[in-house]
C-alpha cells in the first residue's frame, strides 16, 4: 500500500474527452476505468484516489459525464472515467448513444486492466447495475465492486452490502471476488484501491 500511495502522489493530468472510439488515446499505456450509476460519487472517488479536489468535475446534476475522459497518472497509466448510467437528464436517444460509446470502449480497449464498478454502499447493487454487470461479463472484461459512500451507513451495514454483493457476484465469469468498501468524504478504502490498481496496471 505504501507502494501505490506513492505512485499515486505522481503527476496527474487531464488529458482529453472522447465521444467517438476514433479520437481516444492510442492503447499504449494500461487502463482503468470507472463505472457506475450517475449519482454514485465517480469523480469524487478519482478526486480521492489522486487527492486533488477538482481533478475529475463532480456535479449536482446526474448524468453530466458524457464523454470517456482520460487522466494520465505518472505518465505510466491511465485512469478513464465512463459515461455514468441510469437515470441521465437527457433524452433516450442521447443516453443510448453514450451508453453504447461505454459499451465500444469495453469491447475494443485491449489496453484495459480493469473496469472499477460504483455501488453506492447505502442501496446495494440496483437492477440497472445488474444490467452493467451482464455486459461486461459478456464484453469478457475483468471488474471489481467497489462501494462508494461506506461512511454514511454503520459498520455492520457496511459488512452485510459487501457480504450480499459478494454473494451476488460469486458466479458471473467476470468478476474480480473482492469488494471494497469506500469512502471519498473519510478517505476509507481508498489505499487499498489504489493498491489494486497499482497490482492490475503495474505488478503484472
Amino acid at each position: 500500500m505504501e507502494t501505490a500511495r506513492v505512485f499515486f502522489a505522481q503527476p496527474v493530468s487531464f488529458i482529453m474527452g472522447a465521444v467517438r472510439m476514433d479520437a481516444m488515446p492510442a492503447p499504449d499505456l494500461p487502463e482503468v476505468a470507472f463505472a457506475g450509476r450517475s449519482n454514485v460519487g465517480k469523480s469524487s472517488l478519482i478526486n480521492g484516489l489522486v487527492n486533488q479536489k477538482y481533478l475529475a468535475r463532480a456535479s449536482n446534476e446526474p448524468g453530466r459525464t458524457r464523454e470517456i475522459n482520460f487522466f494520465l497518472l505518472a505518465e505510466q497509466v491511465r485512469l478513464v472515467d465512463l459515461p455514468g448510467y441510469g437515470f441521465a437528464r437527457v433524452s433516450r436517444s442521447i443516453a443510448d448513444k453514450f451508453q453504447d460509446l461505454g459499451r465500444a470502449y469495453l469491447r475494443g480497449r485491449a489496453n484495459l486492466k480493469r473496469v472499477y464498478v460504483l455501488i453506492d454502499a447505502r442501496h446495494g447493487l440496483k437492477k440497472v447495475d445488474l444490467e452493467a454487470l451482464d455486459a461486461l461479463d459478456v464484453a469478457a472484461v475483468s471488474y471489481q465492486i467497489v462501494l462508494t459512500k461506506s461512511d454514511k451507513i454503520k459498520p455492520a451495514e457496511v459488512d452485510k452490502v459487501v457480504a450480499d454483493t459478494l454473494k451476488a457476484i460469486a458466479k458471473r465469469p467476470a468478476a474480480f471476488p473482492r469488494v471494497l468498501a469506500t469512502s471519498s468524504e473519510k478517505g476509507l478504502g481508498l489505499p487499498e484501491l489504489r493498491a489494486e490498481i497499482v497490482r492490475v496496471c503495474i505488478d503484472e
